[in-house]
This record gives C-alpha cells, sequence and structure tokens, in this order.
C-alpha cells in the first residue's frame, strides 16, 4: 500500500525537483528551499558527492508517511540510480523512490521487490512498452527537450495507459503545455537552481519553485 500511497502522492506533487550540487550539504540546502516554495516532490541524483548521506538527512526531517501539516513533508527520491546496487543502497538511506536515465530490467525489479516506486528514463514506444511489462507505473520522457509536448498524444495513440513525465527541458514557459498535452508530472532541474548557484542566494529557489507550483496549478485549472 505504500507504494500506491507514494504514487499518488507524486501525481499530486505534479513538479518533481532533480536536484544535482557539489556537495551533499549543498544539495540538501537546495531541497530544503524548494520545499519551502512548495515543491514537495524532490530527487537527489547520485551524481552529487555523498548523495546518500543528503537522502538519509532530508528523509528524516521530511516524511511523507507522517501525519504532518502541508508545510513539514516532502516526497524524498533518488535519481541517475544506473543499477539494482545503487537504487538498494539509497532505498535503505531513506529513499522513497527511483529514477532512472535508462531503463534498466535489474533495477525495475529491484524496485518492484521492494515495492519502491521506478521512474525509468525512456524514448521510444519499445522502451514505454518493455517498461510497461516489467511493471513500471511512471515512466519519464527523457530528455524531453528533444520532443514537444505534442509527442504525449502520439506515445498515448498505442500506449493509452503509459503515464509519462518528462523531465530535462521543462520550463515555466512550457510546463502547461505538457501539462495539457497529458504528462502526468514534470521534472525540473537546472532552471530552478542555476541563478541561486550563480549568486549564491538560495532564497531563489524558493521563489523559483513558487513560480513553478503556481503555474502547474495553473495549468491543471484549465
Amino acid at each position: 500500500m505504500k507504494k500506491l500511497k507514494i504514487l499518488q502522492q507524486l501525481t499530486e506533487a505534479g513538479v518533481v525537483a532533480v536536484l544535482r550540487a557539489d556537495s551533499a550539504e549543498e544539495v540538501a540546502d537546495m531541497a530544503r528551499h524548494a520545499i519551502k516554495g512548495g515543491i514537495k516532490a524532490i530527487e537527489i541524483t547520485m551524481t552529487v558527492p555523498f548523495a546518500l548521506r543528503a537522502i538519509e538527512q532530508l528523509a528524516k526531517e521530511y516524511s511523507s508517511s507522517a501525519e504532518l501539516d502541508a508545510d513539514n513533508y516532502a516526497i524524498i527520491g533518488v535519481g541517475t540510480v544506473l543499477d539494482p546496487e545503487t537504487a538498494r543502497a539509497a532505498i535503505l538511506a531513506g529513499a522513497e523512490y527511483v529514477v532512472a536515465p535508462a531503463l534498466n530490467p535489474d533495477t525495475i525489479k529491484l524496485c518492484n521487490r521492494y515495492a519502491v516506486p521506478i521512474m525509468p528514463g525512456t524514448m521510444t514506444i519499445h522502451e514505454i512498452q518493455s517498461a510497461l511489462e516489467l511493471g513500471v507505473d511512471v515512466v519519464k520522457l527523457f530528455p524531453g527537450n528533444l520532443y514537444s509536448p505534442s509527442v504525449i498524444s502520439s506515445i498515448k495513440g498505442p500506449l493509452p495507459q503509459a503515464n509519462i513525465m518528462p523531465t530535462g527541458g521543462v520550463s515555466l514557459d512550457n510546463l502547461k503545455d505538457w501539462i495539457k498535452a497529458g504528462a502526468v508530472a514534470v521534472g525540473i532541474g537546472s532552471d530552478l537552481t542555476k541563478d541561486a548557484v550563480k549568486t549564491g542566494d538560495f532564497s531563489l529557489i524558493e521563489k523559483k519553485a513558487a513560480a513553478y507550483m503556481a503555474a502547474y496549478r495553473e495549468a491543471k485549472a484549465l
């Protein structure tokens, strides 16, 4: 049941913050500001040095399973997972969902074994169908900037059951188009943090996160 709850919370959150940084401390700080801005789904990538340390710390601070008010919970996940060993380590550190840049059957099987949602990266109808056959509930369309939002309707022609989350290239300018096209959620990366990293003012992440959530709510209301 926990897996179903996490999937529901992810789709209700709508926007997943994909966070990369030069240290575990920096990425954890980024996550806190994104959460303050209203983004409730956080993906800590395994490209961050000592990423598991950040996941463990954030999992202690925010719990999607606890009965807390809306300002004090977030869903903490792990990204850039290339193999089942990494997925298992992240799950033990507290990651509640797993995101991968590509389709790795062994990683999917590991996550299914422990009833943890996994969103593998896919680019083709064949990969999406393969993911569905392996028991994946949401596929990541990656890199999203290689496509226009209209690709979702093309995919859903033969695969109407596919739940698609574009990641890479999603911005405030096109988020509405992706949601209207049928994306169940979107992943946002460097656009959320680049100004903060450039200036050293991490409060800019909070402001940008709030802008993304406002755009998402507006898109869902249409």
